[in-house]
């Protein structure tokens, strides 16, 4: 049985918008609609347009090659010490990310089984939580649990979309959130995190090595340059509809967020107060369905990150991918160690995840120049390589999210 024609528009982008809607991205658009209202929107819409801009070159960089987006640096810088240097610097970063991503995921997925079941325990869940990571990659048997964990996730994502038409909205405040991009007082945090949990380091190597998977024009047999134009549309097509839909959920959770404690003045004091944006659909059951998908949310990323992590690391230093290899378990075993030490910490959830969203976009900006750099290579993409338009967009991200980024490191060691 086919599924419907609108279903079989969705590719690979459908992994990124699975990757960044988790704990962080319901955290942060909670936080921001909570206290700022809906004046945080344009950072959504932002950072949709740079995820689209950098997830269609790292697809676009699959299908051309056949690589990923670690196998593809190495060719890009001729000197090796310098190659050297540059893919353990990228190496380094996505550890570093992916353990910060880690942390959060394992909390939030902690605050999600305190929801469903008012068990307070958050060292000894996040424990439990990392370990089952570990396992289940160790194992190797995941894609099914992942399955329905999305499609739990999926579910959680609906009720946010269907909760926030169905809630009080001031329409003029939530129109001009979206076109008057400022920052209030103590809201550059907030924007950073906002750009960290959407615009998501680790998706820009998974999507190149699905997209390769796909639709890859490095084929033993020749491919038509009508093919290979074909496959970069489709992929755009995915992407932007994939990323927009991922935006509408994240705008959704803030629209929800702001009708439930900014426009009505109650305060938000953590994690597990954020059922309360469901209560106007779900009532009594809002508390319990939040807990299930925060936790789907968290448990399907702690498997994702390490895993990005590993796969990156691979593809940076020509390891073969194969979970069963130890250099890769060693990579995300210690993605997961890290992780879930942060997370049984006993520091709140909202800080942890906080850190890692803000960690992430400081990274960003690294990883994207890299990208930059291997889309303008001739060599390896002839014709397919970055123009001046993927190239102004792209700079321009790079440009605005490294300022934000040191207005942040200003703040954080000069305040005062």
């Amino acid at each position: 049985m086919k599924l419907p024609k609108f279903f079989r528009r969705f590719g690979p982008g459908l992994l990124v918008t699975a990757a960044f809607i988790g704990p962080g991205t319901v955290t942060k658009a909670t936080t921001a609609g909570a206290n700022f209202g809906h004046t945080l929107l344009w950072a959504i819409g932002f950072s949709v347009i740079a995820t689209i801009v950098f997830q269609e070159m790292a697809s676009r960089l699959g299908i051309v090659t056949g690589r990923g987006l670690g196998e593809a640096i190495r060719p890009t810088i001729p000197n090796a010490l310098a190659r050297g240097l540059a893919i353990v610097l990228v190496v380094s970063a996505i550890i570093v990310g992916n353990a910060a991503y880690q942390a959060g995921n394992i909390a939030g997925a902690s605050v999600g089984v305190a929801a469903a079941t008012g068990m307070q325990h958050q060292t000894l869940v996040s424990i439990v939580i990392g370990l089952a990571a570990w396992c289940i990659l160790m194992i190797g048997h995941y894609r099914s649990l992942q399955r329905i964990l999305v499609a739990l996730v999926v579910t959680m994502s609906c009720v946010f979309l269907l909760t926030a038409l169905s809630v009080p909205i001031d329409w003029r405040s939530f129109a001009l959130g979206w076109i008057q991009p400022t920052i209030p007082d103590g809201g550059l945090s907030e924007v950073l995190a906002i750009i960290g949990t959407t615009v998501v380091p680790y998706n820009l190597f998974l999507h190149a090595t699905a997209s390769a998977e796909k639709w890859s024009s490095d084929k033993k047999q020749p491919v038509s340059d009508d093919t290979v134009r074909d496959a970069i549309q489709q992929s755009r097509g995915d992407t932007i509809l994939s990323v927009g839909l991922g935006g509408l959920v994240t705008a959704a959770v803030m629209a929800t967020a702001t009708a439930a404690f900014f426009q009505s003045n109650t305060g938000f004091t953590n994690l597990a107060d954020a059922a309360r944006q469901l209560e106007p659909l779900l009532g009594n059951h809002a508390r319990w369905l939040f807990g299930v998908g925060l936790f789907a949310a968290g448990l399907t990323s702690t498997i994702t990150a390490p895993l990005a992590a590993a796969y990156a690391a691979a593809g940076c230093f020509g390891w073969p991918i194969d979970l069963k290899d130890w250099r890769l378990r060693t990579v995300f075993t210690t993605v997961i160690v890290f992780g879930t030490s942060f997370a049984a910490s006993g520091s709140k959830p909202t800080d942890i995840i906080t850190f890692a969203q803000i960690a992430n976009g400081l990274l960003l900006p690294l990883l994207a120049i890299f990208l930059l750099a291997v889309m303008n290579n001739a060599a390896l993409l002839g014709k397919h390589r970055n123009h001046w338009i993927a190239n102004t967009l792209g700079v321009l991200t790079v440009v605005v999210v490294s300022v934000l980024g040191l207005r942040s490191l200003v703040s954080v060691f000069f305040a005062g």
